[in-house]
Protein backbone atom coordinates (compact mmCIF):
# COMPACT_ATOMS: atom_id res chain seq x y z
CA UNK A 1 0.00 0.00 0.00
CA UNK A 2 2.82 2.30 1.09
CA UNK A 3 4.93 1.85 -2.22
CA UNK A 4 2.00 1.70 -4.86
CA UNK A 5 0.82 4.78 -3.13
CA UNK A 6 4.52 6.64 -3.67
CA UNK A 7 4.78 5.19 -7.17
CA UNK A 8 1.80 6.64 -8.22
CA UNK A 9 2.73 10.19 -6.45
CA UNK A 10 6.08 9.87 -8.86
CA UNK A 11 4.10 8.87 -11.82
CA UNK A 12 1.32 11.81 -11.05
CA UNK A 13 4.27 14.31 -10.74
CA UNK A 14 7.78 13.20 -12.66
CA UNK A 15 5.13 11.50 -15.90
CA UNK A 16 7.32 8.70 -15.65
CA UNK A 17 7.43 5.27 -13.35
CA UNK A 18 9.37 4.81 -10.55
CA UNK A 19 12.74 2.63 -11.52
CA UNK A 20 13.39 1.68 -8.34
CA UNK A 21 11.89 2.64 -4.56
CA UNK A 22 14.65 1.53 -1.46
CA UNK A 23 13.14 2.09 2.00
CA UNK A 24 15.69 3.98 4.19
CA UNK A 25 16.49 3.68 7.91
CA UNK A 26 13.76 4.53 10.10
CA UNK A 27 14.86 7.54 12.74
CA UNK A 28 13.44 8.58 15.90
CA UNK A 29 9.75 9.09 14.54
CA UNK A 30 7.32 6.91 13.65
CA UNK A 31 7.54 8.18 9.57
CA UNK A 32 9.16 5.94 6.94
CA UNK A 33 11.21 7.29 3.99
CA UNK A 34 11.94 5.70 0.66
CA UNK A 35 14.21 6.99 -1.98
CA UNK A 36 12.48 7.12 -5.52
CA UNK A 37 15.03 6.46 -8.45
CA UNK A 38 14.06 7.45 -12.11
CA UNK A 39 13.92 10.49 -13.98
CA UNK A 40 14.37 12.29 -10.82
CA UNK A 41 15.66 11.09 -7.48
CA UNK A 42 13.01 12.16 -4.74
CA UNK A 43 12.48 11.26 -1.21
CA UNK A 44 8.69 9.63 -0.61
CA UNK A 45 7.36 10.31 2.87
CA UNK A 46 4.91 7.80 5.03
CA UNK A 47 3.69 9.67 7.91
CA UNK A 48 1.37 8.51 10.73
CA UNK A 49 -0.67 11.59 11.69
CA UNK A 50 -2.05 13.91 8.79
CA UNK A 51 -2.00 16.79 10.98
CA UNK A 52 1.76 16.38 11.55
CA UNK A 53 2.55 15.88 7.94
CA UNK A 54 -0.11 18.94 6.59
CA UNK A 55 1.89 21.21 9.70
CA UNK A 56 5.38 20.24 8.02
CA UNK A 57 4.48 20.47 4.15
CA UNK A 58 3.06 24.50 5.31
CA UNK A 59 6.28 24.93 7.20
CA UNK A 60 8.70 23.59 4.14
CA UNK A 61 6.64 26.01 1.54
CA UNK A 62 6.84 29.22 3.96
CA UNK A 63 10.89 28.66 4.88
CA UNK A 64 11.26 28.48 1.03
CA UNK A 65 9.93 31.29 0.23
CA UNK A 66 12.20 33.17 3.16
CA UNK A 67 15.36 31.26 1.31
CA UNK A 68 15.96 29.12 4.26
CA UNK A 69 17.55 25.51 3.60
CA UNK A 70 15.43 23.20 3.65
CA UNK A 71 13.88 20.17 1.34
CA UNK A 72 11.06 21.57 -0.92
CA UNK A 73 7.68 19.04 -1.03
CA UNK A 74 6.62 18.66 -4.62
CA UNK A 75 3.31 17.15 -3.93
CA UNK A 76 1.02 15.05 -1.43
CA UNK A 77 -1.47 12.67 -1.31
CA UNK A 78 -5.29 14.11 -0.98
CA UNK A 79 -5.00 13.32 3.17
CA UNK A 80 -1.51 14.64 3.24
CA UNK A 81 -0.02 11.22 4.61
CA UNK A 82 2.25 10.72 1.43
CA UNK A 83 4.02 13.02 -0.03
CA UNK A 84 7.44 13.75 -2.55
CA UNK A 85 10.58 16.05 -1.05
CA UNK A 86 13.46 17.13 -2.34
CA UNK A 87 16.35 14.29 -2.06
CA UNK A 88 19.32 16.11 0.21
CA UNK A 89 21.87 12.65 0.46
CA UNK A 90 22.20 11.09 3.36
CA UNK A 91 24.90 12.48 5.11
CA UNK A 92 23.89 13.96 8.45
CA UNK A 93 25.76 16.85 10.40
CA UNK A 94 25.62 14.01 13.52
CA UNK A 95 27.76 11.61 11.15
CA UNK A 96 30.14 14.36 9.94
CA UNK A 97 31.16 15.24 12.99
CA UNK A 98 31.84 11.40 14.76
CA UNK A 99 35.60 11.76 14.56
CA UNK A 100 34.95 14.50 17.16
CA UNK A 101 32.26 13.05 18.92
CA UNK A 102 34.26 10.12 19.89
CA UNK A 103 37.48 11.89 20.42
CA UNK A 104 36.17 15.27 21.97
CA UNK A 105 39.23 16.82 19.73
CA UNK A 106 36.92 18.81 16.86
CA UNK A 107 38.86 19.28 13.53
CA UNK A 108 38.45 22.47 10.96
CA UNK A 109 35.83 21.16 9.13
CA UNK A 110 33.96 19.85 11.87
CA UNK A 111 34.20 23.47 13.58
CA UNK A 112 32.96 25.10 10.45
CA UNK A 113 30.36 22.93 9.96
CA UNK A 114 28.53 23.29 13.31
CA UNK A 115 29.44 27.34 13.50
CA UNK A 116 27.67 27.71 10.46
CA UNK A 117 24.90 25.59 11.55
CA UNK A 118 24.40 27.65 15.07
CA UNK A 119 25.05 30.87 12.84
CA UNK A 120 21.71 30.26 10.68
CA UNK A 121 19.92 29.17 13.48
CA UNK A 122 18.30 33.04 14.51
CA UNK A 123 17.64 33.16 10.90
CA UNK A 124 14.90 29.96 11.14
CA UNK A 125 13.76 31.80 14.52
CA UNK A 126 13.48 35.27 13.50
CA UNK A 127 13.09 35.23 9.36
CA UNK A 128 11.25 31.96 9.26
CA UNK A 129 8.75 33.45 11.65
CA UNK A 130 8.11 36.40 9.59
CA UNK A 131 4.45 36.35 8.30
CA UNK A 132 4.29 32.60 9.46
CA UNK A 133 1.06 31.47 9.92
CA UNK A 134 1.24 29.40 13.84
CA UNK A 135 -2.36 28.40 14.09
CA UNK A 136 -0.66 26.30 11.01
CA UNK A 137 1.21 24.12 13.68
CA UNK A 138 0.15 20.67 15.48
CA UNK A 139 0.14 19.69 18.49
CA UNK A 140 0.22 23.08 19.56
CA UNK A 141 0.53 26.74 18.08
CA UNK A 142 3.02 27.99 20.62
CA UNK A 143 5.23 27.23 23.49
CA UNK A 144 2.92 27.35 26.45
CA UNK A 145 2.33 26.40 30.26
CA UNK A 146 0.27 23.36 28.76
CA UNK A 147 3.34 22.04 26.40
CA UNK A 148 5.89 22.58 29.31
CA UNK A 149 3.73 20.48 31.77
CA UNK A 150 3.42 17.65 29.31
CA UNK A 151 6.88 17.37 28.47
CA UNK A 152 7.57 17.85 32.29
CA UNK A 153 5.22 14.82 33.00
CA UNK A 154 6.28 13.12 30.30
CA UNK A 155 9.44 12.94 31.43
CA UNK A 156 8.20 12.04 35.09
CA UNK A 157 6.07 9.14 33.57
CA UNK A 158 7.90 7.76 31.19
CA UNK A 159 11.56 7.87 32.68
CA UNK A 160 11.54 8.61 36.53
CA UNK A 161 9.00 6.34 36.94
CA UNK A 162 10.41 3.96 35.51
CA UNK A 163 13.60 3.89 36.99
CA UNK A 164 12.34 3.40 40.35
CA UNK A 165 12.98 6.42 42.20
CA UNK A 166 10.14 7.03 44.76
CA UNK A 167 9.27 10.72 45.17
CA UNK A 168 6.48 12.93 46.46
CA UNK A 169 3.79 13.72 43.68
CA UNK A 170 2.44 16.95 44.84
CA UNK A 171 5.89 18.25 45.72
CA UNK A 172 7.57 17.38 42.32
CA UNK A 173 4.77 19.22 40.44
CA UNK A 174 5.04 22.43 42.70
CA UNK A 175 8.35 22.52 41.23
CA UNK A 176 7.20 21.72 37.56
CA UNK A 177 4.75 24.94 37.86
CA UNK A 178 7.75 26.92 39.07
CA UNK A 179 9.67 25.74 36.33
CA UNK A 180 7.25 26.74 33.66
CA UNK A 181 6.93 29.98 35.66
CA UNK A 182 10.40 30.50 34.94
CA UNK A 183 10.26 29.27 31.22
CA UNK A 184 7.86 31.41 30.34
CA UNK A 185 8.85 35.17 31.53
CA UNK A 186 9.68 35.45 27.72
CA UNK A 187 7.67 36.05 24.90
CA UNK A 188 8.64 36.65 21.40
CA UNK A 189 7.30 36.24 17.92
CA UNK A 190 9.73 33.71 17.03
CA UNK A 191 9.73 29.88 15.79
CA UNK A 192 10.94 27.28 17.97
CA UNK A 193 12.26 24.66 16.06
CA UNK A 194 11.65 22.18 18.73
CA UNK A 195 14.00 19.35 18.04
CA UNK A 196 16.84 21.66 16.61
CA UNK A 197 20.04 19.14 17.02
CA UNK A 198 22.89 17.19 14.37
CA UNK A 199 20.58 14.59 13.84
CA UNK A 200 18.00 16.68 12.05
CA UNK A 201 20.66 18.80 10.06
CA UNK A 202 21.80 17.38 6.85
CA UNK A 203 25.26 18.43 4.94
CA UNK A 204 24.68 18.52 0.93
CA UNK A 205 27.59 20.30 -1.15
CA UNK A 206 29.28 21.02 2.23
CA UNK A 207 26.56 22.89 3.82
CA UNK A 208 23.50 22.65 6.36
CA UNK A 209 20.29 21.84 5.71
CA UNK A 210 17.62 22.05 8.48
CA UNK A 211 15.04 18.67 8.45
CA UNK A 212 12.15 17.60 11.04
CA UNK A 213 11.00 20.90 11.91
CA UNK A 214 7.50 19.73 12.41
CA UNK A 215 6.80 20.18 15.87
CA UNK A 216 7.85 23.74 15.85
CA UNK A 217 5.86 26.45 16.94
CA UNK A 218 5.70 29.85 18.49
CA UNK A 219 8.59 29.89 21.39
CA UNK A 220 11.17 31.54 22.99
CA UNK A 221 14.89 31.49 21.50
CA UNK A 222 16.28 29.34 24.09
CA UNK A 223 15.07 26.16 23.65
CA UNK A 224 16.53 25.50 20.68
CA UNK A 225 20.12 26.54 21.56
CA UNK A 226 19.62 24.81 24.92
CA UNK A 227 18.70 21.42 22.35
CA UNK A 228 21.43 21.96 19.92
CA UNK A 229 24.53 22.61 22.28
CA UNK A 230 23.49 20.41 25.12
CA UNK A 231 22.30 17.53 22.92
CA UNK A 232 23.63 14.08 24.80
CA UNK A 233 25.42 12.05 21.99
CA UNK A 234 27.02 15.00 20.60
CA UNK A 235 29.83 15.97 23.53
CA UNK A 236 30.75 19.08 22.74
CA UNK A 237 34.05 19.73 24.69
CA UNK A 238 32.97 23.02 27.11
CA UNK A 239 35.62 25.53 25.34
CA UNK A 240 33.87 24.71 21.17
CA UNK A 241 30.16 24.72 23.24
CA UNK A 242 31.24 28.22 24.33
CA UNK A 243 32.70 29.48 20.84
CA UNK A 244 28.88 28.02 19.44
CA UNK A 245 27.25 29.76 21.62
CA UNK A 246 28.58 32.98 21.09
CA UNK A 247 28.76 32.83 17.45
CA UNK A 248 25.16 32.17 17.96
CA UNK A 249 24.52 35.20 19.60
CA UNK A 250 26.29 37.47 17.57
CA UNK A 251 24.27 35.96 14.69
CA UNK A 252 20.95 36.18 16.76
CA UNK A 253 22.06 40.63 17.34
CA UNK A 254 21.05 40.80 13.72
CA UNK A 255 17.56 40.03 14.47
CA UNK A 256 16.88 41.72 18.16
CA UNK A 257 18.48 43.05 21.21
CA UNK A 258 20.14 40.52 23.69
CA UNK A 259 21.25 41.43 26.73
CA UNK A 260 24.05 38.51 27.47
CA UNK A 261 24.17 37.90 31.24
CA UNK A 262 20.02 37.77 31.47
CA UNK A 263 20.13 35.43 27.92
CA UNK A 264 22.76 33.01 29.93
CA UNK A 265 20.83 32.89 33.27
CA UNK A 266 17.63 32.09 31.33
CA UNK A 267 19.31 29.81 28.84
CA UNK A 268 20.06 28.03 32.23
CA UNK A 269 16.50 26.88 32.89
CA UNK A 270 16.02 26.11 29.48
CA UNK A 271 18.89 22.89 29.37
CA UNK A 272 17.96 21.87 32.81
CA UNK A 273 14.31 21.67 31.04
CA UNK A 274 15.66 20.04 27.98
CA UNK A 275 17.45 17.34 29.24
CA UNK A 276 14.47 16.22 31.29
CA UNK A 277 12.36 16.05 28.23
CA UNK A 278 14.75 14.04 25.87
CA UNK A 279 15.06 11.65 29.28
CA UNK A 280 11.40 11.05 28.63
CA UNK A 281 11.78 10.65 25.36
CA UNK A 282 14.71 7.87 25.73
CA UNK A 283 12.56 6.65 28.43
CA UNK A 284 9.35 6.18 26.11
CA UNK A 285 11.85 5.33 22.63
CA UNK A 286 13.91 3.19 24.71
CA UNK A 287 12.31 1.31 27.32
CA UNK A 288 8.71 0.79 26.42
CA UNK A 289 9.34 1.16 22.56
CA UNK A 290 13.13 -0.65 22.74
CA UNK A 291 14.66 1.41 19.76
CA UNK A 292 18.68 0.60 20.87
CA UNK A 293 19.76 3.91 19.92
CA UNK A 294 17.52 5.75 22.38
CA UNK A 295 18.87 3.13 25.62
CA UNK A 296 21.79 3.80 24.32
CA UNK A 297 21.70 7.79 24.50
CA UNK A 298 20.56 7.86 28.08
CA UNK A 299 23.80 7.02 30.04
CA UNK A 300 25.54 10.56 28.09
CA UNK A 301 21.56 12.31 29.16
CA UNK A 302 22.20 11.65 32.67
CA UNK A 303 25.82 12.79 32.66
CA UNK A 304 24.76 15.99 31.24
CA UNK A 305 21.81 16.65 34.24
CA UNK A 306 24.53 15.47 36.67
CA UNK A 307 26.74 18.34 34.95
CA UNK A 308 23.98 20.91 35.51
CA UNK A 309 23.19 19.50 38.68
CA UNK A 310 26.46 21.04 39.83
CA UNK A 311 24.89 24.23 39.27
CA UNK A 312 22.56 26.01 41.95
CA UNK A 313 18.84 26.01 40.86
CA UNK A 314 17.39 26.94 44.08
CA UNK A 315 14.14 27.91 42.16
CA UNK A 316 13.07 23.52 42.28
CA UNK A 317 14.56 22.51 45.59
CA UNK A 318 12.94 19.59 45.40
CA UNK A 319 12.98 18.85 41.88
CA UNK A 320 16.89 18.78 42.03
CA UNK A 321 16.94 16.14 45.07
CA UNK A 322 14.77 13.97 42.88
CA UNK A 323 17.18 14.70 40.17
CA UNK A 324 20.33 13.82 42.19
CA UNK A 325 18.77 10.65 43.51
CA UNK A 326 18.08 9.88 39.55
CA UNK A 327 21.98 10.73 38.83
CA UNK A 328 22.86 8.35 42.07
CA UNK A 329 21.41 5.20 40.63
CA UNK A 330 23.85 2.30 40.48
CA UNK A 331 22.53 1.60 36.81
CA UNK A 332 23.58 4.82 35.46
CA UNK A 333 26.67 5.28 37.65
CA UNK A 334 27.90 2.00 36.13
CA UNK A 335 26.99 2.74 32.46
CA UNK A 336 29.31 6.25 32.57
CA UNK A 337 31.77 4.56 34.90
CA UNK A 338 33.72 3.46 31.97
CA UNK A 339 33.59 7.23 30.50
CA UNK A 340 35.42 8.60 33.86
CA UNK A 341 39.28 9.04 34.10
CA UNK A 342 40.97 7.06 36.73
CA UNK A 343 44.54 8.02 37.15
CA UNK A 344 46.83 5.30 38.48
CA UNK A 345 49.97 6.65 40.36
CA UNK A 346 52.57 4.37 41.62
CA UNK A 347 55.70 5.04 43.51
CA UNK A 348 58.48 2.68 42.86
CA UNK A 349 62.14 1.68 43.30
CA UNK A 350 64.41 1.31 40.14
CA UNK A 351 66.41 -1.71 40.97
CA UNK A 352 62.94 -3.79 41.36
CA UNK A 353 61.68 -2.33 37.62
CA UNK A 354 59.34 -0.47 36.19
CA UNK A 355 55.84 -1.09 37.22
CA UNK A 356 53.59 -2.80 34.72
CA UNK A 357 50.53 -1.40 33.12
CA UNK A 358 47.30 -3.82 34.32
CA UNK A 359 45.02 -1.56 32.23
CA UNK A 360 46.16 -2.59 29.00
CA UNK A 361 46.29 0.30 27.34
CA UNK A 362 50.33 0.28 27.14
CA UNK A 363 51.19 2.67 30.17
CA UNK A 364 51.91 6.17 30.49
CA UNK A 365 54.51 8.50 32.46
CA UNK A 366 57.23 7.51 33.66
CA UNK A 367 59.21 10.08 36.16
CA UNK A 368 62.75 9.54 37.25
CA UNK A 369 62.99 11.26 40.63
CA UNK A 370 66.95 10.04 41.13
CA UNK A 371 68.14 13.67 39.83
CA UNK A 372 66.62 15.19 43.24
CA UNK A 373 69.25 15.81 46.20
CA UNK A 374 68.29 12.25 48.26
CA UNK A 375 67.56 12.02 51.52
CA UNK A 376 68.46 8.46 51.46
CA UNK A 377 72.12 9.45 51.85
CA UNK A 378 71.33 10.06 55.45
CA UNK A 379 70.93 7.37 58.13
CA UNK A 380 68.63 9.67 60.23
CA UNK A 381 66.49 9.22 57.47
CA UNK A 382 66.27 5.79 56.58
CA UNK A 383 63.14 5.07 59.01
CA UNK A 384 61.01 7.49 57.25
CA UNK A 385 59.19 7.72 53.90
CA UNK A 386 58.38 10.38 51.69
CA UNK A 387 54.37 10.94 53.38
CA UNK A 388 56.94 11.57 56.91
CA UNK A 389 57.39 15.04 58.14
CA UNK A 390 61.35 14.87 58.46
CA UNK A 391 61.67 13.62 54.90
CA UNK A 392 58.92 15.94 53.70
CA UNK A 393 60.73 18.92 55.43
CA UNK A 394 64.33 17.88 53.96
CA UNK A 395 63.05 17.59 50.23
CA UNK A 396 60.88 21.27 50.73
CA UNK A 397 63.76 23.23 52.25
CA UNK A 398 66.09 21.78 49.36
CA UNK A 399 64.03 23.13 46.96
CA UNK A 400 64.60 20.57 43.89
CA UNK A 401 61.30 18.63 44.13
CA UNK A 402 59.28 21.72 44.05
CA UNK A 403 60.95 22.70 40.72
CA UNK A 404 60.49 18.90 39.60
CA UNK A 405 57.08 18.64 40.35
CA UNK A 406 56.13 22.02 38.68
CA UNK A 407 57.45 20.65 35.71
CA UNK A 408 55.30 17.11 36.25
CA UNK A 409 52.12 19.08 36.71
CA UNK A 410 52.09 20.74 33.93
CA UNK A 411 52.59 17.71 32.01
CA UNK A 412 50.11 15.79 33.63
CA UNK A 413 47.33 18.28 34.30
CA UNK A 414 47.39 18.81 30.01
CA UNK A 415 46.81 14.97 29.49
CA UNK A 416 44.60 14.42 32.13
CA UNK A 417 42.42 17.56 30.46
CA UNK A 418 42.59 15.85 27.23
CA UNK A 419 41.90 12.37 28.52
CA UNK A 420 38.85 13.99 30.79
CA UNK A 421 37.73 15.90 27.29
CA UNK A 422 37.91 12.81 24.88
CA UNK A 423 36.53 10.22 27.13
CA UNK A 424 39.38 7.89 28.31
CA UNK A 425 39.16 5.93 31.19
CA UNK A 426 42.78 5.20 32.30
CA UNK A 427 46.42 7.07 32.70
CA UNK A 428 49.29 5.60 34.43
CA UNK A 429 51.90 7.76 36.03
CA UNK A 430 54.87 6.56 37.85
CA UNK A 431 57.70 7.83 39.70
CA UNK A 432 60.66 6.16 40.05
CA UNK A 433 64.04 6.75 42.49
CA UNK A 434 66.93 4.42 43.96
CA UNK A 435 64.69 2.71 46.92
CA UNK A 436 61.17 3.68 46.24
CA UNK A 437 60.70 5.18 49.50
CA UNK A 438 61.42 9.12 50.03
CA UNK A 439 61.04 11.20 46.52
CA UNK A 440 59.17 9.22 44.53
CA UNK A 441 56.81 8.28 47.52
CA UNK A 442 56.47 12.49 47.92
CA UNK A 443 56.28 13.05 44.33
CA UNK A 444 54.04 10.18 44.17
CA UNK A 445 51.26 11.81 46.79
CA UNK A 446 51.76 15.01 46.15
CA UNK A 447 50.26 14.43 42.14
CA UNK A 448 47.68 12.63 43.63
CA UNK A 449 46.61 15.07 45.64
CA UNK A 450 47.13 17.66 43.03
CA UNK A 451 44.98 15.97 40.48
CA UNK A 452 42.08 14.75 42.27
CA UNK A 453 41.59 18.62 44.05
CA UNK A 454 42.14 20.45 40.39
CA UNK A 455 40.24 17.77 38.48
CA UNK A 456 38.15 15.66 40.72
CA UNK A 457 39.11 12.84 39.11
CA UNK A 458 39.58 9.05 40.70
CA UNK A 459 42.74 8.65 41.97
CA UNK A 460 44.30 4.85 42.49
CA UNK A 461 47.52 5.37 44.85
CA UNK A 462 50.02 2.75 45.06
CA UNK A 463 53.46 3.24 47.49
CA UNK A 464 55.12 -0.29 45.61
CA UNK A 465 57.80 -0.69 47.69
CA UNK A 466 55.90 -0.04 51.05
CA UNK A 467 52.98 -2.06 49.91
CA UNK A 468 50.75 0.60 50.51
CA UNK A 469 47.31 2.15 48.51
CA UNK A 470 45.09 4.54 48.84
CA UNK A 471 41.63 5.29 46.82
CA UNK A 472 40.76 9.44 46.49
CA UNK A 473 37.39 9.05 45.24
CA UNK A 474 36.10 11.21 42.59
CA UNK A 475 34.18 14.31 43.41
CA UNK A 476 32.80 14.44 39.73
Amino acid sequence: MVVATLKNLYLSYTGQSAEEIVELPSSGSNRRYFRLNGVKTLIGVSGTSPEEDRAFIYMSHHFLGKSLPVPEVFCSSDDFRYYLQEDLGDTLLFNTIEKGRKSCVFDEEEKRLLHKTIRLLPKIQCVGAEGFDFNRCYPQSEFNQRSILWDLNYFKYCFLKATGVDFQENLLEDDFQKMSNVLLKDTSNTFMYRDFQSRNVMIKNGEPWFIDFQGGRKGPVYYDVASFLWQAKAKYPSGLRNELLEDYMDALGNYMRIEKDYFMKQLKHFVLFRTLQVLGAYGFRGYFEKKPHFIQSVPFAIENLRQLLKDDYPEYPYLCHVLGRLTRLKQFSDDMRKYHLEVRIISFAYKKGIPNDTSGNGGGFVFDCRAINNPGKYERYNHFTGLDEPVIRFLEDDGEITSFLKNVYDIVDASVKRYMDRGFSNLMVCFGCTGGQHRSVYSAQHLAEHLNKKFGVKIHLIHREQNFEQILESNL
